[in-house]
């Protein structure tokens, strides 16, 4: 069963990279959050395909359509949404999705329509003596499924199936910003042999040094997301995104990809939330993280780096008012200290590619493997930060209700006076 996040808060999802639609239901938010779709939508036009020029040339629009879970007194507010339709020979079927409203407690569920499809590209692939691409999921899954496989874009182990982690991740940060002021952000700081030279993760400690504190002041945030989005690429370094970008352009010519790292910073966030050992914030975030497609590494906070230091020199001090550095990533035994949760995240180069290679039939028979057709990133990070962002605040908002259902207040089980 696919559940990201839970038992409180999760998400599941549904459909195919060239299926009709992607199906997702979010369950366990609770009630009484505003949720407008143009929100979850500005989240998810970061994802789609097409939506950066350094990214895959399929073109989808991605428009988010709510089904369920959300309430406004204010009919014709929550009835604005976009007009869904289905056609069944002379008939046909419409009605209203969801445009805005309150979330009622149940789950919230959402469509996104897949219509720029080719699925013909995939007919290389098909059947027992088809052909399997290095690096993908084409033999595992077929033999796995005993040949019962959807072939065409990679079917659910697309990177498409992603949309669900978006509209999860996005009520999960709109509900975690709402009572905490908390943001996640994240900042691609490599591609290929290219290095970032400005951090995000030190941008952020630098701004906390000069305020004293553990929040990032919102003016901040702000024009960080400013300078994110304005990049050629998603990143806070203006030039390195510029050079990226250019060796990104140069490897699609050349028919072949490029693996990149992504650091991925949430701000503002709550502390003493999670737990240690087998339901650690630390392992939950790291297997969310290191679960998604084309990732290789997760670190948490200085990462690697730690290995070459000093306790002495890795201990981050504490005052009265805090912890006075974080080189352990606002996580300390699976818990958060109240500083910014820090990972670096790394991505294989995208296995579709346009070389030659070494490759097999379903059957086992050897070949020399040449892509036919297809659309694919050179470089997968590109669109991964946003991803990244949402599978953290869905383990993030997981663990706020975890943590708060020790608190019982009699209070809230009481009907009559």
């Amino acid at each position: 069963m696919e559940i990201l996040g839970g038992p409180l808060f999760g998400v599941a999802g549904a459909g195919e990279s060239h299926g009709p639609a992607i199906t997702t239901l979010v369950f366990g938010c609770p009630p009484g959050l505003y949720v407008a779709r143009a929100d979850v939508q500005a989240y998810l036009d970061r994802r789609r395909p097409g939506s950066n020029r350094h990214g895959t040339p399929r073109n989808e629009k991605d428009r988010v359509v709510f089904l369920s879970g959300l309430y406004n007194e204010d009919h014709e507010a929550l009835l604005a949404g976009p007009q869904i339709a289905v056609q069944m020979g002379e008939d046909r079927f419409e009605t209203e999705g969801y445009e805005a409203g309150y979330t009622t407690g149940e789950p919230i569920a959402a469509l996104v329509l897949s219509t720029s499809k080719k699925s013909g590209d995939y007919s290389q692939f098909s059947g027992a003596s088809g052909e399997v691409r290095p690096g993908h999921t084409d033999l595992v899954k077929y033999h796995q499924s005993r040949g019962f496989v959807d072939v065409r874009g990679g079917g659910r182990s697309s990177y498409r199936s992603t949309i669900s982690d978006v509209i999860g991740g996005s009520i999960a940060r709109l509900f975690l910003h709402q009572h905490f002021g908390a943001v996640l952000l994240s900042s691609i700081c490599q591609v290929g042999p290219l290095q970032a030279k400005r951090s995000l993760a030190q941008h952020v400690d630098d701004l906390l040094a000069a305020s004293g504190g553990q929040r990032v002041d919102p003016t901040a945030i702000v024009e960080m997301q400013e300078q994110l989005t304005n990049a050629e690429i998603y990143t806070l370094d203006a030039d390195f995104a510029e050079e990226a970008g250019e060796l990104i352009k140069k490897t699609r010519i050349d028919g072949d990809s490029l693996g990149a790292a992504v650091e991925v910073v949430a701000l503002n966030v709550p502390a003493l939330v999670g737990d240690p050992l087998y339901q650690s914030l630390k392992l939950r975030i790291m297997g969310a993280l290191g679960g998604l497609n084309a990732v290789q590494s997760v670190e948490v906070g200085a990462g690697a780096a730690v290995i070459q230091r000093l306790g002495s020199q890795n201990n981050d001090p504490i005052r009265g008012d805090g912890y006075q550095a974080n080189s352990h990533g606002g996580l300390i035994g699976g818990i958060t200290t109240g500083m910014p949760l820090v990972f670096r995240v790394g991505f294989k180069p995208t296995s579709t590619i346009n070389k030659a290679q070494q490759s097999v039939r379903k059957n086992l028979a050897e070949i020399d493997f040449e892509l036919a057709k297809g659309r694919h990133d050179p470089c997968v990070g590109v669109r991964a930060g946003v991803t990244l962002e949402s599978r953290v605040a869905i383990e993030l908002m997981n663990a706020v209700l975890m943590h708060q259902s020790r608190a019982v207040d009699a209070a809230n089980f009481q009907l009559f006076p």
